[in-house]
């Protein structure tokens, strides 16, 4: 039997940088390869009084599971609901959503996609 690969299809922790985006939060990418399509995983942060920029996701659903921090995630025509730690949000394919940091501190949460996050499958909904 051969051993497993340290990080088949992800990065390794060596290879992950955070980037800062127009939708105004600030991603690693931890796994979002080819070779494992059906999902990704980035680890998301968004700034004390920040708020992303409305949008959606194509043909992939998205999910949240807060790490830190506090905040106000909105999905869809639902109301603004108060997320912080332990929390899950389901963020179905095609369905709007945003979220604010209302937190003294960073906002962070992992951000997994199925099937993996494609720059394609992304609309911007404030876009001019």
């Amino acid at each position: 039997m051969s051993a497993p690969l340290a990080s088949p299809g992800g990065l390794l922790a060596a290879e992950r940088h955070e980037f800062a985006t127009a939708e105004r939060c600030h991603i690693t990418e931890l796994s979002n390869s080819e070779a494992d399509p059906g999902l990704s995983v980035a680890l998301a942060r968004v700034a004390p009084g920040v708020v992303t920029r409305w949008h959606r996701l194509h043909a992939t659903d998205e999910r949240y599971v807060l790490i830190a921090g506090q905040g106000a995630v909105e999905v869809g025509t639902l109301a603004p609901q108060a997320v912080g730690p332990g929390d899950v949000v389901l963020i179905p394919a095609g369905c709007r959503q945003r979220i604010r940091n209302t937190g003294a501190g960073d906002l962070v949460f992992h951000a997994l996609c199925t099937p993996r996050f494609r720059p394609e499958a992304y609309e911007d909904m404030e876009a001019a």
